[in-house]
């Protein structure tokens, strides 16, 4: 079975963009399921395989990883189509959801989350005390 779709981290969310703006207050206007641009930058100094993550409004929000940028741009300058949608801000910059071979990728369920205890100091008795 093919993978078509899945996740990816952004990284450099604290770097400034070369014509101003900051990465990581454009990270907070992004939307769930607003597209993204990912583009492939061969002439980067600093990785010829680094690929470049933009915003709907055309703002640079950081990079694809190290270790799947390769990946991502050998699929990119074979001319496959890799679309891609903003996931959600993290820790390290953002999340990117990533759809293969035209697939339109779809934010991912979420998860149930465990119901917070209202009273976690309240220890019920195993056997009710006798009268």
């Amino acid at each position: 079975m093919t993978m078509r779709e899945f996740s990816l981290h952004v990284v450099g969310a604290d770097y400034p963009n070369r014509g101003g703006g900051n990465r990581r207050f454009e990270i907070l206007m992004c939307h769930p399921g607003e597209p993204v641009a990912l583009v492939p930058e061969p002439r980067n100094p600093v990785d010829p395989n680094a690929v470049m993550v933009v915003s709907a409004r055309g703002v640079q929000i950081g990079y694809l990883t190290a270790d799947r940028a390769p990946w991502i741009a050998g699929m990119l300058s074979e001319g496959r189509e890799v679309r891609a949608i903003f996931q959600q801000a993290t820790p390290a910059g953002a999340a990117v959801r990533i759809g293969l071979d035209s697939a339109d990728p779809r934010l991912p369920s979420e998860r149930p989350t465990a119901k917070a205890d209202p009273d976690p100091d309240f220890w019920p008795d195993e056997i009710p005390p006798d009268d």
